[in-house]
């Protein structure tokens, strides 16, 4: 649920300004697979739509999303007739149906070591609100900060272990839903250096709470195992280089991440993408 929501969120524009032109970006990334395309527009001189889709893989842990489509939109108010200091409110969703996953479950036992992967498929969603204050301090610096609340669901469809020669702990999964909840309090700096270089870093802290597991096993030999999910802290990080390589062409090189224990742990992903604003 974590990383799909890292990697929807530079669908909705993580690594950029708060307020800027309107533009379409083209990407790709490495640590996870991604690529797609995401951009913004503006509806009115306050509201704009962020917006955007991509193709994703990726594993950690004993699990791997060997298919994941992304979609992501918001709405953003900026009060930009506040003047240069002002506040923003964004609420917009994250949404990856149709995921096929392979989630691997190892044990030991006396007469030696048992590795089962199970294959099904999956389906994130996330909604979310946020609310911040933006400050230009000039014409080549803004800084931001907000406060985010998430909502996250992940629905697995029900498998069972394939058939192996050794497996005495055979296991049947039954479909189920895991729910958590987020806050995040966070903040971002873009610069421009000189006429052609932007650069933007931006980072927070999240906190889980009300973290619930809705899968429930039937195990042979142990009967029914319902599992228990703890809430935790992790801090997540990202940033931006912009190159402007003509007038309205950016080439982007991109990260973002998390920094925390596990089950969230540590995480790196990167990317570089093409941007045109107009």
């Amino acid at each position: 649920m974590i990383t799909n929501r890292v990697l929807g969120s530079v669908l909705l524009g993580v690594n950029e300004q708060i307020n800027c032109d309107d533009c379409v970006s083209a990407f790709g990334s490495a640590g996870s697979f991604s690529a797609g395309i995401h951009g913004r527009k503006t509806i009115t001189p306050n509201l704009s739509l962020l917006a955007g889709i991509a193709y994703t893989q990726y594993s950690e842990g004993g699990y791997n999303v060997t298919s994941a489509p992304i979609g992501a939109f918001a709405l953003r108010y900026d009060f930009v007739d506040w003047g240069s200091s002002r506040p923003f409110f964004d609420i917009g969703a994250i949404l990856s149906p149709f995921e096929k996953v392979r989630y691997t479950r190892s044990y030991t036992t006396s007469l030696g070591a048992v590795s089962v992967t199970g294959e099904t498929s999956s389906e994130n969603y996330g909604v979310y609100g946020r609310a911040g204050w933006i400050s230009r301090l000039s014409p080549r610096d803004e800084v931001a900060a907000s406060v985010e609340i998430w909502q996250l669901w992940q629905r697995i469809q029900g498998y069972s272990d394939p058939t192996l020669a050794f497996n005495p702990f055979d296991a049947s999964i039954a479909d189920g839903t895991d729910r958590t909840n987020l806050v995040k309090v966070g903040g971002q700096w873009t610069h421009l250096f000189g006429s052609n270089v932007e650069a933007n870093i931006n980072g927070g802290w999240v906190q889980s709470f009300a973290t619930h597991s809705g899968i429930v096993a039937t195990v042979a030999g142990d009967g029914t195992i319902v599992p228990t999910m703890g809430n935790q802290g992790w801090f997540e990080y990202g940033g931006r280089l912009g190159f402007r390589i003509s007038k309205g062409w950016v080439a982007d090189l991109f990260l973002n991440g998390t920094a925390g224990p596990q089950p969230v742990g540590n995480t790196i992903h990167g990317g570089v993408g093409l941007r045109i604003n107009y």
